[in-house]
């Protein structure tokens, strides 16, 4: 190997960045995440048929608040729903299709992760439970090529006269996160 050889590649080497540990050898995510965020693995059982999956059982003990409302959005790709906050409610999503990437960010002061953010990524592949605390700004980006379908079971009914959602633009200065390559509101 020639000295430039050597050199170029040593110049490479000592340039780099190692990866992160981003998951446990017990496959348990290494990264932090917001306070009050629960998640649970579904089962999905497959045969010749198809598949089925049961998606909320109070006997559970997933989360303390009962089942009382339940609908569905999509997102299509290439677009994000953000940022919204809810400050009486929890939501509470279940992907059915597509992958979807959720971005969090706590300003609860008293939270143990005020000012922190979680990126959590979520597909079809491997079916959550996932809840989002009231009070948490989140925006729900579509990161596939397919539409994404959620479904969310928020811990109140919706009130249309009086609807519990705050929402601030995607690239408001006011959250220090900036989203590349996606359109939404």
């Amino acid at each position: 190997m020639s000295d430039t050889t050597h050199s170029l590649a040593e110049t490479l080497y000592n340039a780099s960045i190692q990866d992160a540990m981003t998951v446990r050898s017990d496959g348990v995510r290494c990264a932090a995440m917001i306070e009050g965020v629960r998640i649970r693995d579904l089962v999905v059982h497959t045969d010749d048929r198809g598949t089925v999956s049961e998606i909320f059982d109070p006997r559970w003990n997933w989360h303390p608040e009962p089942m009382v409302f339940c609908y569905y959005y999509t997102i299509r790709p290439g677009w994000t729903k953000g940022w919204g906050m809810h400050k009486i409610h929890e939501d509470r999503y279940c992907l059915m299709q597509g992958e979807m990437k959720i971005v969090l960010y706590d300003p609860r002061p008293e939270s143990s992760t005020f000012g922190q953010f979680s990126e959590i990524y979520l597909s079809h592949q491997r079916r959550q439970l996932f809840s989002i605390p009231a009070g948490v700004w989140h925006a729900d980006e579509n990161i596939g090529p397919n539409d994404v379908l959620v479904v969310n079971f928020p811990t109140i009914q919706y009130d249309h006269s009086s609807p519990d959602k705050y929402r601030l633009p995607l690239d408001t200065d006011l959250i220090p996160y900036k989203f590349h390559n996606t359109r939404g509101y």
